[in-house]
């Protein structure tokens, strides 16, 4: 297959300096490399550096870059059913509704599709607004919901302070962190039932009156993939039902797969039963083209209907995404990815875990499918960070050909989050283990719990061998 670009025809050194002249900042420093290409699970770079992308682009390209069944939807989309008025559709947007409302629990059964996770959160939350008839919305203290008004007012992770004032009748719950929540059993263990009580009655003293809904993620990734406890989702909802509230939940970097089910928060078994009033989707729906999707009851979306629900944006319901959408749904189904993704998280998780046998530095490994999570530390006893650690392992990997992001923004924290395309093969998961080892073994700071039996050379020998 042909390239875009033909890195021996290129001036990297003018393109850099243009990127420095044009391109506007948005809170992260950019990659020193320029990324020419991209194939399945890898990238490569300016200097013809290979490197398989185990966050899937931004946590999006699901079934791979440039899977041939996806670059066929779009090459026969953009000859002949691109773009159309918004108030028409086409046969991809209602193939995609049937398909993805019949994947869903009974009771998400409307949908329509914008372009980006915050666009669709904007709408679940105006939505929402407007079928309650009240204005409050509560996310969770380390929650990622988008970057436009309400969806960053429930947003608390980063992103609040420097612009202004937020959107009013905004509230926060604590996020249920197993590992540094203040919140103990007798056993040590977290109490994440106290502490949710506890959250709403806080929130019953700052109400006004006017609590409209709560919008969490399951797995709170850009939080450092934080899991909801087994039972939380269950009792949230019932916090939500005592008063009047509805749950709103945010499956952008979870769903079709990417935990291991078609919707993470219906893993649980303690949590049988609940299905969220809204429920959105991006990121892995559209495998890294702009799309994202809004579910609801029937109840809501009649109610919706007869009273002239508005949110009308140039993209919503185009075919090209759309198209997209529906051949990533039909792949995930076809293919039996959400049970492969199942499987090799268990894998992943037993890879970490023996890596946090052998490293001081791990303070603690979690997440669930191929959705993995590994925190640096400096001292577990007192969990205080060690975020220079992590950007050396992190450098070291990227060194020896692994992108797995070490979050680029002070708020992250010192958490690799580990996503690689759910199309991976054993082998690849493999080899990025081994990498991850040797960049933890040959960095300093890592606080090795073993001796050092292997050399140097025999590492990079095993490593080399797999490539």
């Amino acid at each position: 297959m042909a390239r875009p670009y033909n890195n021996n025809n290129m001036n990297f050194e003018q393109l850099r300096q243009d990127a420095d002249d044009c391109l506007l900042t948005y809170g992260t420093a950019f990659h020193p490399e320029i990324i020419t290409s991209t194939e399945g699970i890898y990238m490569e770079t300016q200097s013809g550096h290979r490197m398989m992308d185990f966050t899937s682009g931004q946590m999006s390209t699901l079934i791979g870059h440039g899977h041939p069944e996806v670059v066929k939807v779009i090459n026969d989309h953009a000859t002949h059913l691109d773009h159309l008025f918004s108030g028409m559709i086409s046969p991809p947007v209602i193939s995609l509704a049937k398909r993805l409302t019949g994947a869903a629990p009974a009771g998400l059964d409307k949908a329509f599709f914008l372009s980006t996770g915050g666009e669709s959160n904007e709408a679940a939350i105006r939505l929402a607004k407007f079928y309650t008839g009240r204005f409050e919305i509560v996310g969770l203290a380390a929650s990622w919901h988008g970057m436009t008004g309400a969806s960053l007012g429930a947003q608390y992770h980063a992103g609040r302070s420097g612009y202004g004032p937020n959107m009013i009748g905004n509230l926060a719950l604590p996020t249920p962190n197993s590992y540094r929540s203040i919140f103990r059993k007798a056993d040590g263990s977290h109490d994440w039932k106290t502490e949710l009580d506890y959250g709403f009655d806080l929130l019953d003293k700052q109400s006004c009156g006017s609590l409209a809904a709560v919008i969490v993620e399951p797995i709170l990734s850009s939080g450092g993939m934080l899991e909801l406890p087994p039972g939380y989702m269950k009792a949230l909802k019932e916090h939500c039902e005592a008063r009047g509230m509805l749950l709103i939940v945010d499956e952008a970097q979870t769903a079709l797969g990417r935990a291991g089910d078609m919707f993470a928060f219906t893993h649980h078994p303690e949590d049988e039963g609940v299905v969220p009033d809204i429920v959105t989707l991006s990121k892995t729906l559209g495998n890294g083209i702009p799309l994202s999707a809004v579910l609801t009851s029937n109840t809501i979306a009649n109610y919706a209907k007869n009273n002239n629900f508005l949110f009308y944006t140039t993209h919503i319901n185009d075919p090209l995404p759309a198209a997209v959408g529906d051949k990533v749904l039909e792949i995930v189904i076809r293919d039996d990815l959400c049970a492969r993704s199942k499987r090799l998280g268990i894998k992943l998780q037993a890879g970490l875990r023996h890596l946090q046998s052998r490293y001081g530095c791990i303070g603690d490994v979690r997440g669930r499918g191929l959705m993995g999570g590994m925190e640096i530390v400096g001292d577990r006893k007192t969990k205080v960070g060690a975020p220079e650690v992590g950007a050396a392992v992190s450098n070291k990997m990227v060194e020896m050909g692994l992108w797995a992001q070490l979050a680029t923004m002070s708020s992250f924290g010192g958490v690799f989050r580990i996503a690689p395309p759910i199309t991976v093969t054993e082998e690849q998961l493999d080899l990025a283990l081994a990498i991850i080892e040797e960049a933890l073994r040959t960095t300093p700071g890592t606080m090795p719990l073993y001796a050092q039996e292997k050399t140097q050379a025999e590492n990079t020998a095993q490593i080399e061998s797999r490539l």
